[in-house]
């Protein structure tokens, strides 16, 4: 490292005024493949550095690259290994189309069900997004690209994103809102994507507390802060308040120009928007008032030099300084097979009555508005194009030893995207009659549904789009053996659920779609996925009142504190329908000899008491034991653990429990006080065992 800070030194001594500010704002990307893009120096031949879109896979425009399922159905795989896989892999796709800095992992809580990018995050638990964050910058960071985590702090909704102010006490901003990217930076992280929103009065751009008090100062992050695009107002104000990088330094037109927008395409109208879009016109930009602004003494000649040499230091960490770039890998059978895993992984069983996994003879109506096309992700700078992909329909009749026939039913959801125009499938059989005709007909009836979500605009609600709960409704009248399949970007309210025969949560899956699907639908894989945020009926979340969204007069108040989530319904008269943590499975699970190891350790020996194989997931949450928490929720998650089981096969589970779950945020961060229980758990719902638990 030592001699790392000394070539920066070097270059920094080196460079004029001019150069310095060139480093720190973009440009047009000469190749037109980078979202955003710093001009480097040549005559010191510093080489230009390229950032990426990457939260679901690599997006460049006209190029294609391996669509990974979402971050969230990645997360409901409970699983943080499987996540620095992913991670990795996007790395080395970044690394292949030439980019330097992928724009991810998204690390926001998902606070509002209703959050138009909530697919694009983890959880709705600190913890477990922590585990997620941490996993996806290591992997991607391993391949010696860098990751910007994104968007900090509390850009938790869609509406009026670029203009809401939110009002958050210390307290749930320090123990709900700030963990993930704490942990993403303690992870490695070589940048840190400032939000759009204000905090408390002050836009996160300019938000020198948390920018240089918390984000630089208590946590030593060595890394840039870079703007989310278009999302600077004030030169001066940015610069010393903690921001390292405007991006993109160019204007609105020459970006829609390089992102290959077609004027947002016939589905999305960002007049529309609104507030959901920054003002392009209105945007600080470095190149054309940061250097006055030095002459002017308004920023101090030192924090140009910061600015530019945090630059210059995550570039030489990954090797550019001196000319060195991994050729990286694309589309390979390994990241192929990755995404279906993943895919699979992250499918939850909501329910069944017996009617999963299938049999392979059974006769399948395949029903659906949308099941001939593979749902890859939502709107925005998430969009994928990828080399392969597998529709429902496709991996149902591939699977199937019967016969499989196909019914619409309903006018396709179209897809809402930024950059092309999107056309739905065909509907010429959309009849919920002869849907209802052909699940009548068959063994058992599959399901397809799905929502349709972007970034900059929240969903309206949380029911699913057009007619499809009439469609499942008249299936399921007509075939008792109806098995729905949930494609969502997030909790969605499901009216029918106790009139068909399964649910099985498949979130957005990416390009093994139809083959994730039928895999679990089938039983070749087990369904080990666990739900990473709570499903409840719309009007039990916390956040129905409108001044807690999406706010009113410019406001968003977070009044709930951390009653957020699981948290919420704990201490609610409304319980989840699904909590946090649920998820069904084909095997069966017996905990036994549950103790304390040390501090932060417990154990129990989990069997699969099933004739199948299994996944299971060990779930560990921290309450006091007599309850006595005042305010507190009443559980908080401190850890979890996914294994798997063969048929009878029993194995020691330990789980590492979160110090965070011990200690809350008063004028500091302060123990909580003893003794403890910690419970063992399927969901945030369902306790398995309990282990009185001391810490020193």
């Amino acid at each position: 490292m030592e001699s790392t800070d000394d070539e920066v030194a070097a270059l920094l001594d080196e460079l004029d005024r001019a150069e310095l500010v060139r480093l720190v704002h973009g440009a047009l990307d000469p190749e037109g493949t980078a979202t955003g893009y710093l001009p480097g120096v040549e005559r010191l031949d510093v080489p230009p550095l390229r950032f990426v879109d990457g939260p679901l896979g690599v997006r460049i425009p006209d190029r294609r690259a391996t669509a990974f399922p979402a971050p969230l159905a990645l997360a409901a795989s409970f699983d943080p290994s499987l996540a620095r896989s992913q991670g990795a892999a996007m790395g080395r796709e970044a690394a292949a189309h030439g980019q330097d800095v992928l724009l991810g992992p998204g690390t926001n809580l998902i606070r509002v069900p209703h959050g138009g990018r909530n697919f694009e995050y983890f959880s709705e638990d600190p913890v477990h997004s922590a585990a997620f964050a941490a996993a996806v910058v290591e992997g991607v960071q391993s391949e010696d690209v860098l990751a910007c985590v994104k968007h900090y702090v509390a850009n938790n909704q869609e509406t009026d994103r670029a203009t809401v102010d939110v009002r958050v006490g210390e307290q749930p901003l320090r123990e709900l809102y700030l963990p993930a990217f704490r942990a993403a930076v303690d992870a490695g992280a070589g940048a840190v994507m400032s939000g759009y929103n204000s905090v408390n009065g002050t836009p996160m751009s300019e938000h020198g507390r948390l920018l240089g008090d918390v984000l630089k100062g208590e946590w030593g992050f060595e890394g840039f802060v870079v703007s989310d695009w278009f999302g600077t107002t004030d030169s001066v104000r940015s610069a010393n308040g903690g921001l390292d990088v405007e991006m993109p330094g160019v204007t609105g037109e020459e970006l829609a120009s390089l992102m290959g927008m077609d004027e947002g395409g016939p589905d999305v109208d960002f007049d529309e928007l609104g507030g959901g879009m920054p003002d392009m016109r209105t945007a600080a930009r470095f190149e054309t008032e940061l250097a006055a602004d030095v002459e002017a003494g308004d920023v101090s000649a030192d924090r140009l030099a910061d600015m530019a040499g945090r630059v210059l230091s995550q570039m030489a960490s990954v090797g550019r300084l001196d000319g060195e770039r991994p050729d990286g890998a694309l589309d390979t059978d390994e990241h192929r097979a990755l995404a279906e895993r993943v895919a699979v992984r992250g499918t939850v069983l909501l329910a069944n009555d017996g009617v999963l996994p299938l049999d392979d003879e059974a006769d399948v109506a395949v029903v659906g508005p949308n099941v001939d096309e593979a749902l890859l992700g939502g709107g925005g700078s998430s969009e994928v194009t990828p080399f392969v992909s597998s529709t429902p329909v496709e991996g149902v009749t591939e699977r199937a030893g019967g016969e499989v026939t196909v019914a619409h039913g309903v006018e396709p959801v179209a897809d809402l995207s930024f950059f092309e125009e999107t056309e739905p499938p065909a509907d010429a059989d959309s009849s919920v009659e002869d849907a209802a005709a052909a699940a009548a007909d068959a063994d058992v009836a599959v399901v397809f549904v799905r929502d349709r979500a972007t970034e900059a605009m929240d969903r309206p609600d949380l029911r699913l789009p057009g007619r499809q709960d009439e469609l499942v409704s008249a299936v399921a009248d007509a075939n008792d053996r109806t098995v729905v399949v949930v494609n969502s970007s997030g909790p969605v309210e499901l009216p029918w659920r106790e009139d068909v025969a399964a649910v099985v949560e498949n979130w957005y899956p990416g390009q093994a779609h139809g083959d994730a699907a039928a895999a679990v639908l089938y039983g070749d894989s087990a369904p080990g996925g666990r739900l990473p945020v709570s499903f409840a009926a719309e009007s039990a979340y916390p956040t129905t009142a409108s001044e807690r969204f999406p706010g009113e007069d410019g406001v968003v108040e977070y009044s709930e504190g951390c009653r957020v989530g699981y948290r919420h319904f704990e201490a609610s008269d409304d319980g989840a329908v699904y909590p946090f943590g649920h998820g069904e499975s084909y095997a069966s699970f017996a905990y036994r000899g549950a103790e304390q190891v040390d501090a932060s350790t417990v154990r129990a020996t989990v069997a699969n008491t099933a004739e199948r194989p299994g996944r299971e997931v060990v779930q560990a949450y921290v309450r006091p034991a007599d309850d006595a928490n005042g305010d507190a929720p009443v559980r908080d998650l401190a850890g979890f653990q996914s294994v798997h089981l063969d048929a009878g096969e029993a194995v020691t589970v330990e789980v590492t429990l979160a110090n965070d779950a011990f200690r809350r945020y008063e004028d500091g961060w302060q123990e909580r006080e003893g003794p403890f229980v910690v419970e063992l758990a399927r969901s945030a719902g369902d306790v398995r065992a309990t282990v009185p638990f001391e810490r020193p």
